[in-house]
């Protein structure tokens, strides 16, 4: 997750930079519940509107929170399908709330009405993040519901009103990207804390969506236009909070603008993104499904590395036989092809190593959606990018 005002703030106000700082324990994206009211385009558990057997028990969600809770983990996401329909969602995240665990809620926001913003401004949440496809109409298409988005901003708006921390999630295709600018004015006109911007990942139904990917081009100008959104607010003194996410060559992209308006402050940005490191899957964000599977990340449901109702998370976690955490594990991570060659490699990571398993069966190529240029990434004359052939799904689950 690439932190755009934390770093812009950086330009205004630097701070010293330091070395990298992992936290004892990821952050844990858990999907409490496959079962969805929605059948959205993207969605990466291909989740639908009926129950999933096998899922984890209350007893056994608690058990898994209290190891979390002893290995280390302060961070819980609390996700789907969509959580508000699992019947104890409540008590899971009061008993988080009462642990001391930062508690989100990850929500599509239609079920957030009159009857149950009470039920979630008593738990406390720390954040509530609803995702928005675009404006009504490329909503609704995207979601395949028609009133979808006015029951989403409904329950954004009864969120802000109780006073909840309240953030829209956005992810970007070539097919809604043409939304940006007017979400962004949503945003402000509804005072919305928080915009995250998702880089479209392949995976679940993402991957079948993959042929829809938002174009490098693209990629270019939707943060061309989330950097002047950003820096607008700092200059007019009501910064929000913008995150990007699922692409770490943001970071680069982002010293780039840095370069060019501020080069001034470019030698300092480059040490304090140096110091962020770039691609966290593995090590600091984990997942778990509604099985108990855990995952390097939320988009790794095709590769699981274990069962906490078989081994701790903690015990899974730091596990490194398993060949791609090893890897993932490893600094810094043996990549190949343009990410390896990048002189930037310390910013980024190597960005999202899913996509490379995705469309090359190897986890370690590059990143087929890095939308910098071979110049821009300080490779020296230009190259052809690598060619590369589809695998099927049913060759890369483990």
């Amino acid at each position: 997750m690439f932190r755009l005002t934390q770093f812009m703030q950086e330009v205004r106000n630097p701070t010293p930079p330091g070395p990298r700082i992992n936290p004892r324990g990821p952050v844990v994206i858990w999907n409490l519940i496959r079962r969805c009211n929605l059948t959205c385009k993207h969605c990466y558990s291909i989740s639908a509107d009926r129950d999933f057997p096998g899922e984890l028990s209350t007893q056994e969600v608690y058990a898994v929170m209290d190891d979390l809770a002893r290995f280390g983990v302060r961070v819980l996401i609390l996700s789907g399908g969509e959580p508000l329909l699992r019947a104890d969602v409540f008590d899971i995240a009061r008993r988080a709330k009462a642990m001391g665990f930062y508690v989100g809620l990850s929500s599509n926001g239609t079920l957030i009405d009159g009857d149950s913003i009470g039920r979630i401004a008593g738990v406390g949440f720390d954040y509530v993040g609803v995702s928005l496809d675009g404006m009504r109409e490329t909503h609704d298409r995207f979601r395949r519901k028609q009133g979808a988005f006015d029951a989403s901003l409904a329950g954004i708006r009864l969120c802000r009103d109780a006073g909840i921390k309240i953030g829209i999630r956005f992810t970007v295709t070539q097919d809604n990207a043409h939304d940006l600018p007017a979400l962004l004015a949503l945003a402000d006109a509804e005072r919305i804390d928080k915009f995250y911007l998702s880089h479209l990942n392949y995976a679940g139904r993402g991957n079948v969506n993959r042929k829809d990917d938002a174009m490098l081009a693209t990629s270019r100008r939707v943060m061309d236009a989330l950097f002047e959104a950003c820096w607008r607010h700092l200059e007019a003194g009501t910064p929000k909070e913008f995150v990007t996410g699922n692409n770490d060559a943001d970071g680069v992209y982002f010293l780039h603008w840095v370069r060019r308006r501020f080069p001034e402050s470019a030698a300092h940005v480059r040490a304090k993104l140096a110091q962020w490191g770039g691609n966290a899957s593995g090590v600091n964000v984990a997942n778990i499904d509604n099985l108990g599977n855990v995952h390097p990340d939320t988009m790794w449901w095709h590769y699981t590395l274990g069962n906490v109702r078989e081994r701790p998370f903690s015990e899974i976690w730091m596990d490194t036989s398993d060949p791609l955490m090893a890897g993932l594990k490893a600094r810094p991570r043996r990549v190949k092809g343009r990410c390896g060659a990048c002189a930037y490699f310390d910013i980024c990571g190597g960005n999202t190593r899913v996509r490379a398993q995705q469309l090359t069966g190897d986890p370690w190529q590059e990143d087929p959606a890095c939308y910098l240029s071979d110049e821009e990434i300080g490779l020296a004359g230009p190259r052809a990018r690598l060619e590369v052939t589809p695998y099927s799904r049913r060759e890369t689950v483990k």
